[in-house]
């Protein structure tokens, strides 16, 4: 249940702030009140208001220059005002009052109905923005519980899948007949491929609850690193076209050499996944710079300008329609997180006269 709505009174007269009180008072509303504007603050510092009713003709401190001094907060400056005062409709000091703040004027004898109107539109706005806050808080809390989830049954998972694989391998080597070894591959394959799935899950759960995902930085050779991935890419793909040209002899720099590994075979296999069936796959690799490397990948084929502003965002994958094994659509998700982790970047565009999609990554060394 969401706290009373506070409501606060600031006039120098106690009659005046008895008469305000018995016309707003209501089992919903909190009424604070104080005798000036001094006193006004100190009760701002601690509660949160919906409104503040604030007599214009104070001694010390007047309204206008109450108005000012809460608008110069970061706290009370959202906080509607709405000014009361026994002066006549002067233009200059209506003015006067809406520049330092006031949402409204009041002029004394107050209409009761007036009143009560005017103030509960403001406790209904505000009684909104604490259910909104509260809703909030209630989904982020939930997000949250949803993501450990995920990281708890990704880890879990790994274990009896590990066993399938050990034991699909031996299969696999032991296989008495053809069809047996047909089986135990597939099942490999499979296996690997929700291998995948399953780490890709962990690091979405490492990127949203660790804050993004963590480095193991060493001197590395991104040569190499491209190397390895083109290696395990042709074993698992030999039909694949993949072309690879390079700029500069020194391709060295302090990374993460996995994480890189991960990036790099994401980009690839997803070039060779959405690409032009049997098209080329070309990746380069710039090492010209003293203090960044960069990382070309295109493969044939436009991606649609509609797609492009999410590209990188997780589970977009859904998006496209081709293939039916495309996996989470974390790929390009995770190949971001691990560029940005390394101070880079990683961008795409559409060759439109080439018929290409490029994806571009560049790492400070």
């Amino acid at each position: 249940m969401l706290a009373p709505v506070k409501c606060l009174l600031v006039d120098d007269l106690e009659e005046n702030l008895l008469a305000l009180s018995a016309l707003l008072r209501d089992a919903g509303v909190e009424l604070l009140q104080a005798r000036s504007g001094a006193e006004a603050l100190e009760l701002l510092l601690v509660h949160e208001v919906a409104l503040a009713l604030v007599d214009v003709q104070m001694p010390e401190m007047d309204g206008f220059q109450l108005a000012e001094l809460m608008r110069g907060s970061e706290r009370t400056r959202h906080v509607p005002i709405i000014f009361v005062t026994a002066g006549g409709r002067d233009p200059h000091r209506v003015f006067k009052g809406y520049d330092s703040g006031a949402v409204d004027f009041l002029y004394k004898p107050i209409e009761p109905h007036v009143l009560r109107n005017k103030a509960e539109v403001f406790f209904q706005l505000h009684r909104q923005k604490l259910q909104i806050a509260h809703e909030l808080r209630e989904r982020t809390e939930t997000l949250r519980l949803n993501e450990m989830f995920v990281a708890m049954l990704g880890h879990d998972l790994r274990n009896p899948l590990n066993a399938i694989l050990s034991s699909a391998t031996l299969l696999q080597r032991r296989a008495a007949d053809e069809q047996t070894g047909t089986c135990a591959t597939r099942i490999l394959q499979g296996g690997r491929r929700m291998s995948a799935m399953i780490e890709n899950m962990l690091d979405l759960a490492r990127a949203r609850l660790a804050g993004g995902i963590a480095l193991q930085r060493a001197p590395a050779d991104l040569g190499a690193v491209v190397d390895r991935v083109l290696e395990e890419q042709q074993a698992t793909a030999p039909q694949a076209r993949i072309v690879v040209h390079r700029s500069g002899a020194d391709l060295q720099g302090e990374w993460d050499a996995e994480r890189l590994a991960q990036a790099v075979a994401n980009l690839v296999g997803n070039a060779l996944q959405h690409g032009e069936p049997g098209g080329e796959v070309v990746l380069e690799l710039d090492g010209r710079d003293a203090s960044r490397l960069r990382l070309v990948v295109a493969n044939a084929g436009r991606i649609p300008a509609e797609l492009l502003p999410s590209l990188f965002d997780p589970f977009r994958g859904g998006e496209r329609t081709r293939g039916r094994h495309q996996g989470l659509g974390l790929g390009l998700y995770i190949v971001q997180q691990i560029v940005q982790a390394h101070g880079g970047e990683v961008a795409v565009e559409v060759d439109e006269a080439g018929n290409r999609t490029v994806f571009t990554v560049t790492l400070p060394r």
